[in-house]
């Protein structure tokens, strides 16, 4: 690569489908194209030793459970075209043994999380910001079903961590950063076509302007 990547970030609250959305924008670039990073790799391990009563109680929704030095550390690695290694976060399931993930850098770059608008440092990357946005009472119904089926958390912890933690840290960390944003998308139809008929423009675009380091 002649220049450095170029950032993508991509952001939204809890259940309004930025996994969707990372998955069909993918789909339009090849393996070596895209290097995607994201914030959940960066969860401070602080778990480990908590009871399920203390895990239940703990607010992970707030800026100061990442690693954000560490994170902004590997981001500038990649920005000057270095490899890292990093231990997979598994979201306090002690029975599922952590990868290390291989990052390369690659002509893009996309930063996915909830707080990555945030921190000033890590703001500063981003060379085109998106987010993702959906209504608060579709959102939960996918959180409840995410944290059921692959985290294993009953309907009283989602709901309990939902009113306490998430829509206070959405309200407060993540909506002041919507309208300074490059794309909103609105994800409240559970439309795959119209995701992806997003993604596939977006990702044309993107192929114009990057033609000679795409290539």
């Amino acid at each position: 690569m002649k220049n450095k990547p170029f950032v993508i970030g991509v952001s939204g609250g809890s259940g309004a489908g930025k996994t969707f959305f990372l998955n069909s924008f993918l789909e339009n670039f090849n393996q070596h194209q895209v290097c995607l990073v994201s914030q959940d790799d960066y969860y401070k391990r602080v778990s480990d030793n908590m009871t399920v009563e203390e895990n239940r109680n703990h607010n992970f929704d707030l800026p100061e459970c990442i690693e954000i030095e560490q994170f902004e550390k590997d981001v500038a690695d990649l920005l000057n075209l270095k490899t890292i290694l990093k231990q997979q976060y598994n979201f306090n399931n002690k029975s599922e043994k952590a990868k290390i993930l291989e990052f390369k850098s690659a002509p893009i770059l996309i930063i996915e999380g909830l707080f990555i608008y945030h921190y000033p440092k890590l703001n500063q990357f981003f060379d085109y910001k998106i987010f993702i946005d959906a209504q608060e009472e579709l959102a939960l119904e996918r959180r409840i079903k995410r944290d059921a089926i692959e985290r294993g958390y009953c309907l009283e912890d989602v709901l309990y961590k939902w009113n306490n933690h998430v829509l206070p840290a959405y309200h407060k960390y993540l909506l002041p950063y919507r309208s300074q944003c490059d794309l909103i998308v609105s994800n409240n139809t559970n439309d795959s076509k119209a995701i992806r008929e997003v993604c596939h423009s977006v990702s044309s675009k993107i192929k114009l302007e990057l033609a000679d380091c795409l290539k």
